[in-house]
């Protein structure tokens, strides 16, 4: 029996572990070092990324954003339209005429508009897939790597990145930033990750409210286990 309360106690520590898991990941080793203009090297902390999957304003707006800013150059083949359409509550007809600017089936992944390998040529390297960009990086690294690009004329494009030196990618969002707000640019951003976030698990939610309920059960279950193991053994000696 004192086996088994082991056993539940480590169910309960191994389902908490996979729900901090992510945000362990993403934070771990903040978001690299730059060096500034005396010349001394400091550490960049990361911001945190506004993510919130039940703010469906947020979801959709990143999703315009992606298709208009990252989908150009950008694939996400381990997203399909239609789950876009069916997860962030967006009518399929609307899907098809706003979001759908690489593809003509609503049922196709999304995939980047430039040929890879003309875009090698281009930046030296294919731009990569950001299916699961978030997952691979943190939340967090992607929000404050897309916000940390500066003008940089010693570049080919103008800009670099205090997060990622010397990054091939161009400042995409340059005509964006320079329209908003500071706090407005931001919440663009952070729209934008949080869909990204989506894109690379879309049941992330859903697996961190079943993880609570699970963890709660396996709490309470540990009380009658703990005095049925109790009763067995009092006779014992």
């Amino acid at each position: 029996m004192s086996t088994l309360i082991k056993s539940l106690a480590g169910l309960g520590l191994g389902a908490a572990l996979t729900l901090t898991a992510g945000t362990a990941s993403a934070s771990g080793g903040g978001c690299g070092t730059f060096t500034n203009a005396d010349g001394v090297v400091e550490h960049l902390a990361c911001s945190t990324a506004p993510i919130d999957f039940t703010n469906k304003g947020s979801l959709q707006n990143g999703a315009k954003i992606f298709m208009n800013y990252c989908a150009g150059c950008h694939s996400a083949k381990y997203v399909r339209h239609s789950r876009i359409a069916k997860d962030l509550e967006i009518p399929p007809e609307l899907v098809e005429k706003y979001l759908m600017v690489t593809t003509e089936e609503i049922g196709d992944h999304i995939n980047a508009e430039i040929d890879p390998d003309v875009q090698a040529s281009w930046f030296g390297a294919a731009p990569p897939d950001l299916s699961l960009e978030t997952r691979l990086r943190g939340d967090d690294w992607v929000y404050t790597y897309l916000l940390s690009f500066y003008e940089d004329p010693s570049r080919p494009w103008g800009s670099n990145n205090l997060v990622l030196a010397n990054a091939a990618m161009p400042h995409v969002l340059h005509n964006m930033q320079e329209t908003l707000s500071e706090e407005e640019f931001e919440s663009e951003v952070g729209d934008l990750v949080n869909f990204m976030a989506w894109m690379a698990e879309p049941v992330r939610h859903d697996r961190q409210v079943i993880g609570f309920f699970v963890i709660l059960f396996l709490l309470v279950l540990l009380i009658p286990v703990y005095l049925l193991n109790k009763e067995f053994w009092k006779d014992v000696k």
